[in-house]
């Protein structure tokens, strides 16, 4: 049954997008009267005149044609705003991959210790609730001001916009475990560092999980966006490099590898979160 389910929900997708390429394709192609599409602005830079209802955007056989352009060749260096398309995402990965474990190293432990102890709760749930809800890039000028790198700024905004979630998450699945658990361990004499690891962890893990999916979702959102305020480097950079240069049809093979790449980093945590959790 769910083999069957899969298969039908696999073929449904396949038709959903070839519809959605094909409607696409027609609404970009241009009519036999108007001529080529050509885009208002660029003509408007050249001196052309084009009819106002002439599309700009280019057809999916267009952007399927760059993205293979860029496929042939994803690791090219020919200077600072000419880098292949798969270097540009190893940039943007690698911040995230630091920024992002380093709130896995702060998040979880304290997340802990508020989801044990009542006194820390209450101490500290001011500061979470005032720091939380702050968008991450309203930290980067005082980050660029202070670390006076861009690369680095990016990363500390990863760092930033990661914690809450994990930390929440984390104090949450702790304050959640069955006190009856608890009651045995101490009952059995279990120590307290070996209660956190033996009982706590185990049933707080997925919880713990879900934050951990929700974090890195918002962590690879949010390095684009700094990407393209800091510049230099990263998938964020090329999507706004390629606007600036006038080819949508590599804006859209970015956008299309942004989404991508952070389905598979949801699908790796989604299998994680899966080899934790069991049925009670």
């Amino acid at each position: 049954m769910t083999k069957s389910l899969g298969l039908r929900a696999g073929i449904l997708s396949v038709a959903l997008f070839i519809v959605f390429c094909g409607l696409w394709q027609i609404a970009v192609t241009p009519s036999a009267s108007t001529g080529p599409a050509l885009d208002p602005e660029y003509a408007k830079l050249m001196g052309i005149t084009t009819a106002g209802s002439q599309s700009a955007m280019p057809g999916p056989l267009d952007v399927a044609q760059k993205l293979w352009d860029n496929l042939k060749r994803p690791f090219y260096d020919n200077g600072p705003n000419d880098k292949g398309l798969g270097l540009q995402l190893l940039y943007s990965i690698g911040r995230v991959a630091i920024g992002y474990a380093l709130a896995v190293l702060v998040a979880v432990p304290i997340g802990f210790l508020i989801g044990m102890s009542p006194l820390a709760y209450r101490a500290l749930d001011p500061f979470i609730q005032v720091l939380k809800p702050i968008s991450p890039l309203a930290w980067m000028p005082l980050a660029l001001y202070t670390i006076k790198d861009s690369s680095l700024s990016a990363i500390f905004v990863i760092f930033i916009c990661s914690v809450w979630p994990m930390l929440i998450n984390t104090a949450f699945g702790v304050g959640s475990v069955r006190k009856e658990w608890l009651n045995v361990a101490r009952t059995l004499e279990v120590g307290p560092w070996r209660q956190a690891f033996t009982v706590i962890l185990p049933a707080a893990a997925p919880t713990i999980l879900t934050g951990m999916r929700i974090s890195i979702g918002i962590a690879w959102l949010v390095i684009v966006a700094a990407e393209m305020l800091v510049g230099g480097t990263g998938i964020g950079y090329f999507v706004w490099n390629e606007w600036n240069n006038l080819s949508i049809s590599n804006v859209i093979v970015g956008i299309l590898l942004i989404g991508v790449v952070g389905m598979v980093l949801d699908l790796i945590l989604a299998r994680l979160q899966r080899r934790v959790t069991f049925p009670e």
